[in-house]
């Protein structure tokens, strides 16, 4: 059995219950070693077999896997955050299937999720964004052009970017041109819940420079919005005047 397990955001104890508990009984572990906390693997038992898939193809992960369900061993595949964010599982999970080999997953906290947590901010602020756009820069991976940076900015949204820290130049550029405004508050996060985490907060204007100025060039999410610093409205959910489900608003309350 094949098990896709999510890391978590980074910290070693932000990883689920159930993945912390699949990565203690495993036999071959494979975990994304570029991303993945070394931490985590702690809780190994003796014996497993580790690999590093940071130094690894797409077809040596396969034949780890398949060789490992061929002795009948139980393998986990550790992904960074949740592997349903930029994970490339689907490919894995395809070529499991074609040879009937079994697998699941288990979620993680993605690092958006981190990110937040660092930054003290909800990204679904009532009255300012009640939508979160998850998307990255086009790079040697391309990205569908209907799905440009550009494009989504012109819903004025939350947007959280990922693997996009070395191209903030054409990064900012682009927000800019979709309508945000060069005052716009931004943030980046590095290594969101590790122990070096950093959070600097700029505007759209200034992510280049700020980036340069402290360093980061990798291992970072663009979080930009006026979620991150502004006016919002109340939650309707907990105003004494609004009726729900479970109890009955007042007049009295506003």
């Amino acid at each position: 059995m094949i098990h896709f397990v999510g890391a978590g955001p980074g910290a070693k104890d932000l990883i689920t219950v159930r993945g912390q508990n699949l990565l203690k009984e495993a036999d071959i572990i494979i975990y994304a070693g570029s991303l993945v906390n070394p931490g985590l693997l702690d809780v190994k038992k003796k014996g497993c077999e580790v690999h590093n898939s940071a130094k690894m193809t797409l077809e040596e992960v396969l034949s780890v896997m398949v060789q490992g369900e061929v002795k009948k061993k139980m393998t986990v595949r550790l992904h960074t955050g949740d592997p349903s964010l930029y994970g490339a599982i689907q490919e894995q999970m395809d070529a499991l299937e074609k040879q009937d080999i079994s697998y699941d997953v288990c979620p993680g906290v993605s690092s958006f999720c981190g990110a937040a947590a660092a930054l003290q901010t909800e990204y679904t602020l009532p009255l300012v964004s009640q939508s979160v756009v998850i998307t990255r820069m086009a790079g040697r991976t391309p990205v569908p052009e209907r799905e440009s940076i550009q494009s989504f900015a012109v819903h004025q949204s939350t947007m959280v970017i990922f693997l996009s820290t070395g191209l903030l130049e054409e990064l900012q550029e682009e927000l800019m041109a979709g309508g945000y405004s060069a005052k716009t508050p931004a943030a980046i996060v590095y290594k969101a819940t590790w122990p070096d985490e950093k959070v600097l907060r700029c505007t759209v204007s200034t992510l280049a420079q700020t980036a340069r100025a402290e360093g980061v060039v990798k291992t970072a999410l663009i979080v930009v919005g006026d979620v991150l610093d502004g006016e919002y409205g109340r939650s309707e959910l907990y105003n004494p005047a609004f009726t729900t489900e479970f109890r009955q608003g007042t007049k009295e309350g506003k």
